[in-house]
């Protein structure tokens, strides 16, 4: 098979970072998509060429994709957080159906993979099965709203082409940022939980979301596919402080925070930002999304047809990721 000449954007973030390492071990060629703004040395010694786009200039992206010749595209770039549905609709559903039209322009192209989320699908009941393809979607905030939007005109314009949309759960590891606030509590001995209903979650590793990725990347099937990813498992809400103290041998003291204490400071931060041009920490959709009952995932699907086979478990991942938290000083 012939080494793929990729385009891969959101390149410079999170997942980015890990993506584009893994793709050059693979030995393709790299078209990084930043903004002028990005942050690059981390991801410049795999990169062959940044590229700038302009996700408004329909022009400009046939451009750029035809003169490249790419054989596969990795759209990565997202918006997570916003005040509007609007903000998010545009970022997340508008710039992406502008760059699979220009994409689906070029006859280089093999495949393009489109990195949504589960939170487009939403949880289901705690009794509930695990959430696969076929569940309907019914996101708790605007973010997973956004994906599904997006997902929904992929599926109206573009069926049968050669796309594959990917729907991780909750992606981990080295340079994350928002579980990391997780870790940093654990580190400083405290396990807090908002109330005392019992949860099913799911994770993912990122080093196994890139496999995914990768594998999807390099399907030769014709059509339009989506999978949700996860590891496998399923864990109560207790499994990755537990895991942690294992992991760790570190004690850690659990409470739990009443829901309407939490709902009530969630609510107070909400008004306190509305003028602000950032968002606080908890705020009520994302308490809903923090408390949902089941975020269980299966996965069976992925694996059969991509081959995805995750490589690590909770304890494994973990350690990796808090290992490389302290070697680079964000956890003391």
């Amino acid at each position: 098979m012939n080494p793929e000449k990729v385009l891969i954007t959101g390149a410079s973030g999170f997942v980015g970072w890990h993506l584009i390492k893994r793709a050059k071990e693979r030995g393709w060629q790299i078209h990084a998509a930043v903004r002028p703004s990005s942050k690059t040395d981390a991801i410049k010694p795999y990169v062959d060429r940044f590229i700038y786009l302009n996700y408004e200039d329909s022009f400009q992206l046939e451009e750029v994709i035809k003169e490249n010749a790419y054989t596969l595209i990795i759209h990565a770039a997202a918006m997570t957080r916003a005040k509007t549905l609007d903000e998010l609709i545009k970022v997340n559903s508008d710039y992406t159906i502008n760059l699979l039209r220009a994409a689906t322009t070029s006859p280089a192209l093999k495949r393009f993979v489109y990195i949504s989320s589960l939170a487009a699908v939403g949880p289901v009941s705690y009794e509930g099965r695990a959430i696969t393809e076929d569940n309907p979607q019914r996101p708790l905030t605007i973010y997973g709203e956004s994906k599904k939007h997006s997902e929904e005109r992929i599926f109206q314009e573009f069926i049968g082409q050669n796309i594959t949309i990917l729907r991780p759960t909750a992606v981990f590891g080295p340079k994350e940022k928002d579980l990391f606030i997780l870790f940093d509590t654990f580190n400083k001995g405290l396990d807090p939980y908002i109330g005392r209903k019992p949860q099913k979650l799911s994770f993912i590793y990122v080093d196994d979301l890139v496999q995914a990725i990768l594998k999807a990347g390099e399907d030769r099937r014709q059509g339009t596919f989506s999978y949700n990813l996860s590891d496998g498992k399923v864990y109560s809400r207790y499994d990755m402080a537990d895991n942690y103290k294992r992991v760790f041998h570190k004690r850690l003291f659990r409470f739990h925070v009443p829901y309407f204490l939490v709902q009530w400071v969630a609510a107070i931060f909400q008004f306190a930002y509305k003028n602000s041009k950032h968002m606080p920490v908890i705020y009520p959709e994302r308490l809903k999304e923090l408390t949902a009952e089941n975020w269980s995932c299966d996965i069976s699907l992925a694996k059969e047809e991509i081959g995805y086979n995750p490589n690590y478990n909770l304890d494994s991942a973990i350690k990796v990721t808090v290992d490389w938290y302290k070697n680079e000083g964000w956890l003391k």
